[in-house]
C-alpha cells in the first residue's frame, strides 16, 4: 500500500509552532506521523516563508522575542528529526515543479509561493493538501488536489 502524503503549506505548518484556529487538526497531524501512519510534505520553498512569517509575527508583536527563538528553533529542530525519520518529505525546487507553477499563475491569477506549493503536492501524490488560505484552498480543490482548509 502506497503511503499517505499530507501536503502542509505555510499557513499550515505555522499552524504546528503559533497557536491559531486549525491548530489541534495539524498537532493531530503531527502525532499520525511519528505513530507511522502518515508522511507529511512541504516544498523547501516553505521553509523560508515559514521562517518570515516567524519574523512577522515578532515585528508586529504577535509573539515576544522569546517566544520567537523558541518556535524558529522547533520548527527546525522538528523539521531536521522528521526527515531522519522518514516522516517528512521536502519537496526540492525543481525546474518541472516550477515550470508546473508558472502554468498555475497563468491559470487562476495566483502567486508563486502558491502556484509552488500545488505543484509540489501534485509531484508528490499528496492524498491530502492542508492550507488555512481560503482561496488558496479554493484553487487547490479546483486543480484536483484533496484539500482541507484549516481556516
Amino acid at each position: 500500500m502506497k503511503e499517505q502524503i499530507m501536503y502542509l503549506d505555510t499557513s499550515a505548518i505555522i499552524k504546528r509552532y503559533i497557536r491559531e484556529h486549525g491548530s489541534d487538526y495539524v498537532g493531530k497531524v503531527y502525532l499520525s506521523c511519528y505513530s507511522g501512519e502518515t508522511v507529511i510534505s512541504f516544498s523547501l520553498w516553505n521553509i523560508g516563508e515559514v521562517l518570515g512569517v516567524l519574523d512577522k509575527a515578532r515585528i508586529i508583536g504577535r509573539i515576544d522575542s522569546n517566544e520567537y527563538s523558541i518556535v524558529r528553533k522547533r520548527f527546525i529542530l522538528e523539521s531536521r528529526r522528521m526527515m531522519k525519520l522518514g516522516a517528512l518529505l521536502v519537496v526540492p525546487l525543481k525546474i518541472g515543479i516550477l515550470k508546473d507553477s508558472w502554468k498555475l499563475i497563468e491559470k487562476h491569477h495566483t502567486n508563486e509561493a502558491d502556484a509552488i506549493q500545488m505543484a509540489s503536492a501534485k509531484y508528490v501524490e499528496a492524498s491530502l493538501f492542508l492550507t488555512g488560505d481560503k482561496r488558496l484552498y479554493e484553487v487547490s480543490e479546483s486543480e484536483g488536489l484533496k484539500s482541507k482548509y484549516l481556516g
